[in-house]
């Protein structure tokens, strides 16, 4: 029994230094110490956790509103615990806050990649403009979430100032698309594209809120676009494109 020790024991001492000659000169890998491990067991990676929180979130926007709505909900929904939403949010109101917040920064990412850089100032007008509707349309309970958020916002204080940061990079995006209509004299010089960005926002989102299930078919996002490039007035009436063509304005 003594000489089975002593043998085991040898050779465990043998296998451990072969081993560690190998992690040192490159030739063993982490696969190697642990085979029996595999990625699906390994921990969610922190960003991934994060956006599976928010997820919930969202989720649960759907059917309640924001009083209506507990951590406990957040936590069951995910499958997390409660000390993990405190690991990436201080409470609700920021988990509320980050989640509705990050719909900026989709938006402004759909803007860089599928607005086309060498299109045309109308064209990327009209891109833009159906990216933005779309989202608000296909992601309705975080549209519901920013508006809910932002409508909160004027008793929030400090957290008001964050959120008009992280709404800028928006209204920055579209106002770059504008100022390019200014620079081809499409677009008047006399207002600053980022009061422009503002009132085309503005209207996206009316129609998404009030008047694409209300009225669709007299509310196509081409007579958004429409109004907004010709104006109101009856001489632009018909809608006429820079080319001087009749625009479809069919939604």
């Amino acid at each position: 029994m003594l000489k089975q020790d002593s043998r085991n024991l040898t050779k465990l001492l043998l296998q451990t230094e072969v081993v560690r000659a190998m992690i040192l000169t490159g030739q063993y890998r982490f696969k190697n110490l642990v085979p029996q491990i595999r990625m699906r067991n390994l921990p969610m990676a922190r960003q991934d956790k994060r956006q599976q929180i928010m997820q919930a979130a969202e989720r649960l926007f759907t059917s309640r509103r924001f009083h209506e709505i507990t951590l406990d909900d957040v936590t069951r929904t995910a499958k997390v615990g409660k000390g993990t939403i405190y690991r990436y949010f201080r409470d609700k109101d920021d988990l509320f806050f980050q989640t509705a917040t990050s719909g900026f920064d989709e938006l402004c990412e759909l803007l860089r990649h599928q607005v086309p850089a060498g299109a045309s100032f109308f064209d990327q007008l009209t891109e833009a403009c159906g990216q933005i509707s779309r989202f608000f349309e296909q992601r309705r309970q975080l549209f519901r979430m920013m508006q809910t958020v932002e409508g909160r916002m004027h008793w929030c204080g400090a957290l008001r100032d964050r959120w008009l940061e992280r709404r800028k990079g928006l209204v920055t995006a579209v106002a770059e698309i504008l100022a390019k209509g200014v620079a081809e004299g499409q677009v008047r010089a006399d207002i600053p594209p980022e009061v422009l960005a503002h009132l085309l926002l503005g209207l996206l989102r009316t129609r998404a809120r009030d008047l694409s299930e209300a009225a669709p078919a007299d509310c196509g996002l081409a007579l958004v676009v429409d109004v907004f490039y010709n104006g109101v007035s009856q001489r632009s009436a018909g809608g006429q494109t820079p080319q001087g063509t009749q625009k479809d304005t069919s939604p």
